[in-house]
């Protein structure tokens, strides 16, 4: 089993902290759907901008189960111990520190990857994070900074001098960003260098690939992102076929709509009818946007503003498909516009 400072995962795959993505509704139900371990989208390190709504939402951890694991993004070291304070007292009880995201948004900041070229200051951060707080504290990282300067292995080792207790490592340079195929030999050597447990990630999209990258690394946990996104019964399917080398059936139609339907109204409860409408669209295309009539479908979709529109459209497109009329009729509110 993994274990993270006093905390003990019940599964080895963990969901990847991922922006826009890993909000509170997803989170809660990737871990009901076998997450050993799901992480909060990144919280800036600017408490100067923790008043605006989209931080005060990503701070709700509100009736999630333990442990609570938060990821702060910054390059300043006072900057992300003082985050990493608050979010303790907010109900953190891991703090995640970001040293992988690729966005240039983030990086043009000197901080997610952009700041493993700076071995000194990513030294200077791990150092002030921990000393912050008495709760675990993990850390995110790709492989390097470009294919021709991977310094994994130093920032690996750096991350284990400083007291981090748990590496998650992305199998591409921050150069990368998403292109190509995540490489496994820089986190295989990372394992071989350092005893924290070591999480693998990058294209990680079946059980058989999370089977192939734990024994080709010698990683503890698998972290799935992109994977999970419209799938989040990938965490129960491969955690099973992890312990017996079994293969779990996909979920049926009707069981694929109760989930969906589910994930909808806790995304209207979370960010109320407005905004949770607009956000459910683009799960929804990850759910449905790949099958048959999947691109019409998203259109049409992406066209309903009621969340009755929405209930209605997915339950008809999953469960009954000859009944879809992919031409939107106004509704009542529409008509009022």
């Amino acid at each position: 089993m993994v274990q993270i400072g006093s905390y003990t995962l019940a599964s080895p795959v963990i969901l990847a902290p991922m922006a826009g993505v890993t909000d509170r509704p997803f989170r809660q139900l990737c871990r009901e759907m076998g997450a050993g371990l799901v992480v909060s989208e990144m919280v800036t390190s600017d408490v100067s901008l923790w008043n605006t709504r989209k931080s005060r939402l990503r701070m709700d951890h509100s009736g999630e189960d333990e442990p609570r694991s938060v990821q702060i993004a910054g390059g300043d070291p006072e900057m992300l111990a003082e985050a990493a304070r608050l979010n303790a007292e907010h109900g953190a009880q891991i703090i995640d520190i970001n040293m992988g995201c690729p966005a240039k948004k983030v990086c043009n900041k000197a901080a997610g990857s952009a700041l493993l070229k700076d071995e000194k200051l990513v030294a200077d951060i791990l150092e002030a994070v921990v000393g912050a707080v008495d709760i675990p504290v993990t850390l995110k990282i790709r492989t390097g900074w470009n294919p021709e300067n991977r310094n994994g292995v130093t920032i690996a080792k750096i991350a284990e001098q400083s007291g981090i207790q748990a590496l998650a490592v992305h199998g591409r340079t921050r150069a990368d960003a998403y292109k190509g195929e995540a490489e496994y030999d820089t986190i295989a050597r990372i394992k071989q260098e350092i005893s924290i447990p070591v999480f693998a990630n990058g294209d990680i999209t079946s059980p058989e690939k999370a089977r192939y990258v734990m024994d080709y690394t010698g990683a503890d946990a698998v972290m799935i992102g992109r994977g999970a996104q419209g799938r989040p019964w990938i965490f129960r399917q491969i955690s099973h076929y992890l312990a017996t080398g079994e293969h779990l059936p996909e979920p049926d139609e009707q069981t694929r709509h109760d989930i969906l339907s589910r994930h909808l109204d806790e995304l209207y409860d979370f960010y109320g009818e407005l905004m949770g409408v607009r956000i459910a669209r683009k799960h929804v295309n990850w759910y449905l946007g790949t099958q048959e009539n999947g691109t019409d479908f998203r259109r049409f979709f992406n066209r309903l503003e009621q969340p009755t529109e929405q209930h209605e459209a997915i339950r008809q497109f999953i469960l009954q498909p000859e009944q879809l009329n992919l031409r939107h009729e106004p509704s009542e509110a529409d008509a009022l516009l």
